[in-house]
């Protein structure tokens, strides 16, 4: 029989980067909130550095926007017809959206980092509109950093908790697991109500 591995051996620690930090970087910029939580997570149980996960996670995630512009770039106002039908977005949100990227390109790229579905109709809309690369690409990085940063800290917030409760609770495992699932729904909710804050905010605006 196998002996059992020492997942916390150098050799192993080794093989577990080697192989962790590419399909990080992928599943960061497929699914970029549950991936930094979780390498973060990992992190802090001295899997990764924390640094590297920081740095992966802004450029999956400006990696993901660089690809929604690019589709938008060209593919131009039918492919943004298209993926207003996927994304169920309403023409009236869709004359919204125009309108508040075209008033305020840069901060909405910035602003629509925190939310579901907006983000990426946004960001195609980005491309087929041509807006200038330089400036969606600084919105994007800076978006990148807040929203990142904020999601690996509450992932490592959430090793740190981990550790210190499982010296002295049983069942530690589940408290975390259901928080970090409480934690996603709340950052779920959180997403669709900014997207909704945003929309509503542009209306008063052109009242």
């Amino acid at each position: 029989m196998p002996s059992n591995i020492n997942i916390y051996d150098p050799h192993v620690l080794g093989q577990i980067k080697l192989i962790g930090y590419p399909s990080m970087l992928l599943l960061m910029t497929l699914e970029g909130p549950v991936a930094t939580v979780l390498s973060a997570f990992s992190a802090s149980l001295g899997f990764f550095n924390i640094f590297i996960v920081f740095s992966l996670s802004i450029f999956g995630d400006i990696l993901g926007d660089f690809i929604f512009y690019s589709l938008g770039y060209f593919g131009g106002n039918n492919l943004l017809v298209k993926a207003q039908k996927i994304l169920r977005i309403t023409p009236i949100m869709m004359e919204k959206i125009e309108r508040l990227f075209s008033r305020h390109g840069k901060r909405t790229i910035v602003a629509v980092k925190s939310t579901t579905g907006l983000c990426w109709i946004t960001f195609i809309a980005a491309g087929a509109f041509k807006m200038n690369f330089r400036e969606f690409l600084s919105g994007a990085f800076l978006g990148g950093i807040i929203w990142s940063g904020f999601l690996v800290i509450i992932g490592y917030f959430f090793g740190y908790a981990f550790i210190k409760i499982g010296n002295y609770i049983k069942y530690a495992g589940i408290i975390i697991f259901i928080s970090l699932v409480i934690f996603y729904l709340a950052v779920t909710f959180f997403k669709k109500y900014q997207s909704k804050k945003i929309l509503e905010s542009n209306g008063k605006e052109r009242n």
